[in-house]
């Protein structure tokens, strides 16, 4: 499908593997030209050499470590100055440790509302002014049926992720004049390497192999089935085009019906 996305300029953020790189991917194809972030630049520059391939006029890997605040700021500047200016700008990034509501400590939140709430709403902050004065402007965040519905033994999660659903329906008021969307998609049981981490310490305890885990929880969603990456990035390339310029200040789920409220 021709989203008529070609021109558009993108960052992705934790764009080298799972959930972002659907999302690279399906830009790529659209004609996008991309940045990704993530750790290690040796991948990073493998990922930019196939999203070329499969489409991209321009595809770079920038390192960038979402703990740390000056390099968040450096990889906006990055990429900006690499594309001429960011047109889509994907907010995404690993998630915390598995752990219990009662379980969440007072360092885990000091050290990760800055990786899942502070730093992503600083680089968005950074943008999210250029796309308004250029009247065109997507922002995603990647984020979790857990701002939903949550999800066992996910509370730190849960709890952080939360934050984020505030902070993208107020912005989305503010900036929807000015063309700019602001959209989460929420995805479920997508295998993914977090999927296979979080299945693996559930595998652990019980003494079973992951893949019989895995199975057990593709029984308890309507669909019948975990999903998979591929099926993940095209709607964030439909929001991002003129085509879904009426949907913002949203939470999109992309579950299998997992979450079962209205």
């Amino acid at each position: 499908m021709d989203l008529g996305l070609k021109g558009k300029r993108a960052l992705v953020m934790g764009g080298s593997k799972g959930l972002g790189r659907s999302i690279a991917d399906a830009l790529a194809a659209e004609g996008v030209a991309v940045v990704v972030s993530g750790r290690d630049q040796a991948s990073l520059d493998k990922v930019a050499a196939e999203l070329k391939a499969l489409g991209a006029p321009a595809a770079f890997g920038v390192p960038a470590d979402i703990a740390s605040a000056a390099e968040i700021d450096n990889l906006a500047d990055k990429a900006e100055a690499l594309l001429g200016g960011v047109d889509i700008l994907v907010l995404n990034h690993g998630g915390p440790p598995p752990c219990g509501p009662l379980e969440v400590t007072q360092d885990q939140l000091v050290e990760w509302f800055p990786r899942i709430v502070q730093h992503p709403i600083r680089i968005a902050t950074r943008l999210i002014p250029k796309m308004r004065a250029r009247k065109y402007g997507r922002v995603i965040t990647v984020g979790s049926t857990g701002m939903e519905q949550p999800i066992p033994n996910l509370a730190l999660s849960n709890i952080l992720r939360g934050a984020m659903v505030g902070w993208n329906k107020s912005v989305a008021l503010e900036v929807a004049g000015d063309n700019v969307t602001c959209n989460i998609l929420a995805p479920g049981a997508i295998r993914t390497g977090r999927l296979m981490e979080t299945q693996a310490g559930v595998a652990k305890v019980r003494g079973v192999d992951v893949e019989q885990v895995i199975a057990e929880r593709a029984k308890t969603i309507p669909a019948g089935r975990i999903g998979v990456p591929e099926e993940f990035g095209p709607l964030a390339a439909f929001l991002c085009s003129d085509k879904g310029a009426y949907m913002t200040g949203n939470i999109l789920r992309i579950d299998g019906g997992l979450v079962r409220s209205i």
